[in-house]
């Protein structure tokens, strides 16, 4: 068939244009017969890859035991590697000699695992090699902002980039795979684990998983510089009741397609080449052992064709939800749709027995061993089961001067201006600085959450930031101020496993903390203006590091309070990895940013915002509430029967706090100033597959050059099921010089105006409805149209 389209094509050349028309006709011929002939290209080498790949399985699976089988779908967690359970494996060389190793999790050491892979290659039965995987979550040894900032760029071109340089290090290392992108949406901070993902709203979450899945796959996987991703948690999860961890999940399936499905469907398109289940309960099933999910939704309805492996003792937990002895659950897990027990090894120990007693069939053990060969097979395994292992590219690719470049430019983009109401920012390079607050000169903290790779010793904290960036006519003075907290609860929890170095955040001063505020009070007496680095340390976020209390603590706060006394401007700098509650502080200073866990240029990156090297222009991507009452809280909720009306007590609000949260979705500050036009729009009334344009002016008003995210959104206000107030649709982010406008368009299908109605069906509906465009989810321009199919 191929052979006949080119033939055709050799004719269609040979004919002679006889008219500039015909001419152009011909171009355009020529270049749609182009890309047919291309995209056949790619299917029918894909076709072939395909085939091959079929026939080596088949002829490996033919000779492996039913014990081989088993120990492919077995992932071990190594003595000498990050744990992040409470279980380690034992007997970890025998099992690989037997062959009852698939993968092993989370070995940093490259020599240990080159040693394991040599013994897997070597001395099992069929030398199949090992799949190292590892929690690669933003970033391997070039640690980049916690997810969370990464999102609040809303850059997919740098979230993309932060991905395919973690790739490029960790494959130098050893490791294949990563346990990466998390596209929980999470609507409620008290939620350590809000810190992995890209926040609460679904269309910006896609985008974020899409760009971050091609950074870390590439366009091939056999490339020896790209790495498996990973979709996690499937499902739910980030929907836990009262943000704690671990907690269950309950919502509508209506909820779940349409605000919590997206990001993980757009995974899966994505081409994704795993995905991992979730500890919570799906429509009363633990995801782990949820057939409707694993194998109906994940497969037959979205077609995915990786494979799945459970989060860390998943299928075991099952037992404290009631689903039965490891026997039952682990039985529960295959026949659901579970390729990979992530170190319970309930499939090791139980499945030769439920075979024997019928509680699962050799066909469903050998499909999933299939899927696992499969992953393996398109890693290039099979060929060189030491490409990921590469010692020269290791001290080519890791942390070099290139990467950190990118870290401190990523870094910089993720910073927040939260509050410049006297303009006290940008900072001038001349005169004295007082830095004070336990963050100031933390490096370890700058890791953040998950950062298991990263070394604290080459992370540049906020000190060394403010005097690198300041130069010689900048004098820095530095007081620790106050310890993070001193409640008893959070004292216990200043170190985490997730991130290494971390306990380094446990104070060893013997000064009481009225003493650590006079000595900061007397460097604030000293200096121009005021620095306070102060908020969560990296042990505060992340998994299993929820939060009843979300608020600045009681010791930090002391501090804030002694400086403001003062009468020094006071620059209130915070880390953290979560939304805050910043009521008081904001109404008592008058600059704020949220600068999250910036990885390991941190503290460069702030003092480039800080000084004004680079301006910020980071927008959240989580609502920051008032107080944790308003929890959960989030810009797309649906309106009530009694929307909030302030002349009526008997409508949808609090009696002692507004509706509105203190930071908005969307929101964003910048040294310069944005003003939009009226909305534009190139027809107010549309029909079937037609497109609407919508054209908005933005003119930078202020004195430097800066980047505004230009945001859409959309609301649909008469359907057949209740809609969000608005969604976003769209977005851009767009370089404006001062006084000039740059005109920003959107482009609007009928398919952004799709949703899933009662009946699951996904369609749109004939009717009036409203676009927004604004810098932030509150503040929009508006404008109405009418679309009948």
């Amino acid at each position: 068939m191929l052979s006949k389209i080119r033939f055709t094509e050799t004719l269609f050349v040979k004919k002679n244009a006889t008219s500039p028309n015909q001419k152009k006709l011909k171009t355009y011929k020529m270049k749609k017969l182009n890309a047919v002939i291309l995209l056949l290209t790619i299917v029918f080498q894909i076709h072939a890859q395909n085939q091959e790949m079929d026939s080596f399985v088949d002829n490996l699976m033919k000779k492996m035991t039913l014990e081989e089988k088993i120990g492919q779908l077995n992932q071990l967690a190594i003595p000498n590697s990050f744990v992040t359970g409470a279980t380690v494996s034992t007997d970890v060389e025998a099992k690989i000699i037997a062959g009852n190793v698939g993968s092993i999790l989370n070995s940093l050491n490259p020599e240990v695992t080159r040693k394991a892979q040599e013994m897997a290659v070597t001395k099992s039965p069929n030398k199949i090699p090992i799949i190292f995987g590892m929690d690669v979550i933003h970033g391997f040894k070039t640690i980049f902002p916690i997810p969370l900032a990464l999102s609040c760029t809303w850059d997919v071109s740098l979230v993309e980039e932060s991905a395919r340089i973690a790739a490029a290090e960790a494959s130098s290392a050893g490791i294949a795979w990563t346990f990466s992108p998390m596209v929980d949406i999470a609507r409620d901070a008290r939620w350590g684990r809000i810190a992995e993902g890209a926040g609460e709203d679904p269309f910006l979450g896609s985008q974020i998983a899409k760009a971050m899945i091609k950074g870390y796959q590439g366009d091939n996987l056999q490339n020896e510089n790209t790495i498996m991703a990973c979709v996690k948690h499937f499902a739910l999860y980030g929907a836990a009741e009262a943000g704690r961890d671990y907690n269950t999940v309950d919502m509508s399936r209506i909820s779940m397609y349409q605000d919590f499905f997206p990001p993980y469907k757009a995974a899966i398109e994505a081409g994704v080449g795993s995905a991992m289940t979730s500890f919570n309960v799906v429509d009363g099933i633990p995801a782990t052992g949820n057939h409707w999910l694993l194998t109906d939704l994940l497969r037959d309805q979205w077609k995915f064709n990786g494979f799945v492996v459970t989060d860390y003792t998943a299928i075991n937990e099952m037992t404290a939800h009631g689903m039965g002895d490891l026997q039952t659950v682990s039985a529960l897990a295959l026949k659901a749709g579970v390729d990979m027990d992530m170190v319970g090894e309930g499939f090791l120990n139980t499945f030769k027995k439920s075979l024997a007693e019928g509680k699962i069939s050799n066909e469903e053990i050998n499909l999933a061993c299939r899927r696992v060969l499969e992953a393996k097979y398109k890693l290039g395994l099979f060929n060189d089961p030491y490409k990921y292992i590469n010692t020269a590219r290791m001290e080519k690719e890791i942390l070099s001067e290139a990467n950190q470049g990118a870290a401190r430019k990523i870094a910089a983009n993720s910073v927040i201006l939260l509050k410049n109401d006297k303009q006290i920012l940008p900072l001038k390079k001349t005169g004295t600085i007082a830095l004070v607050g336990p963050l100031a000169d933390s490096k370890a903290d700058m890791l953040g959450t998950w950062a298991m790779g990263g070394d604290a010793e080459k992370v540049i904290s906020l000190l060394d930031g403010l005097k690198n960036v300041g130069g010689n006519s900048v004098k820095i003075l530095h007081a620790k101020g106050a310890e993070f907290t001193d409640d008893p609860y959070l004292l216990k929890n200043m170190q985490s496993p997730l991130s290494p170095s971390t306990g380094n955040n446990v104070s060893t001063e013997k000064k009481s903390n009225d003493e650590l505020i006079k000595e900061a009070v007397k460097l604030a007496n000293q200096s121009d203006v005021v620095v306070a680095a102060i908020g969560e340390p990296a042990a505060w976020s992340g998994e299993a590091s929820s939060r009843t209390d979300i608020s600045i603590p009681e010791t930090q706060k002391n501090l804030l309070k002694a400086l403001k006394a003062t009468g020094k401007p006071v620059v209130v700098v915070i880390f953290s990895g979560r939304p805050l509650t910043l009521v008081w502080e904001d109404s008592s200073f008058d600059a704020i940013i949220e600068a999250w866990h910036g990885g390991t240029q941190a503290g460069n990156a702030v003092a480039d915002i800080l000084f004004g090297d680079t301006n910020p222009s980071g927008k959240l991507t989580a609502t920051f509430p008032r107080s944790v009452g308003q929890i959960p809280i989030y810009y797309n909720h649906k309106n009530t029967g009694r929307p909030a009306s302030p002349g009526n007590k008997f409508s949808s609000k609090y009696i002692d706090s507004p509706n509105e949260p203190l930071y908005p979705f969307g929101y964003g500050l910048s040294y310069t100033t944005f003003e939009y036009g009226n909305i534009s729009l190139n027809k107010s009334s549309l029909k079937g597959d037609e497109t609407l344009t919508v054209t908005v002016s933005v003119k930078n008003t202020g004195k430097y050059k800066g980047e505004e995210v230009v945001q859409m959104y959309i609301s649909d206000p008469v359907a057949s099921v209740s809609r969000a107030v608005k969604e976003l649709k769209g977005f851009q982010k767009v370089e404006i010089a001062p006084g000039e406008t740059k005109e920003v368009k959107f482009t609007v299908s009928p398919d952004l105006l799709k949703f899933y109605n009662s009946k699951l069906e996904y369609n749109w509906e004939p009717g009036e409805f409203e676009v927004q465009v604004g810098g932030n989810s509150r503040d929009v321009k508006k404008a109405k149209f009418n679309w009948v199919k």
